[in-house]
């Protein structure tokens, strides 16, 4: 089960559009929870930063691509 979800998120970020879409869904109300929102309780803090960070991975590898797992000389 753990390979196929491993397989699934690398065939994810693959898809560069897709990928950005679903970080700015993440990084957008993980924002605005931290900064904005009168919420007080340690553990929504949490799962925005948590959520804030996963996002900004994803948003970074739509912009920057997936890099190789090797390089052959």
């Amino acid at each position: 089960m753990l390979r196929r979800f491993r397989g699934a998120l690398l065939r994810f970020v693959r898809r560069r559009a897709l990928c950005a879409i679903a970080g700015m869904a993440l990084v957008v109300p993980s924002a605005w929870l931290e900064f904005a929102a009168p919420v007080d309780r340690w553990w929504i803090e949490g799962l925005a930063l948590i959520a804030g960070a996963t996002g900004l991975a994803l948003l970074w590898t739509a912009m920057v691509g997936v890099a190789p797992d090797w390089v052959d000389d």
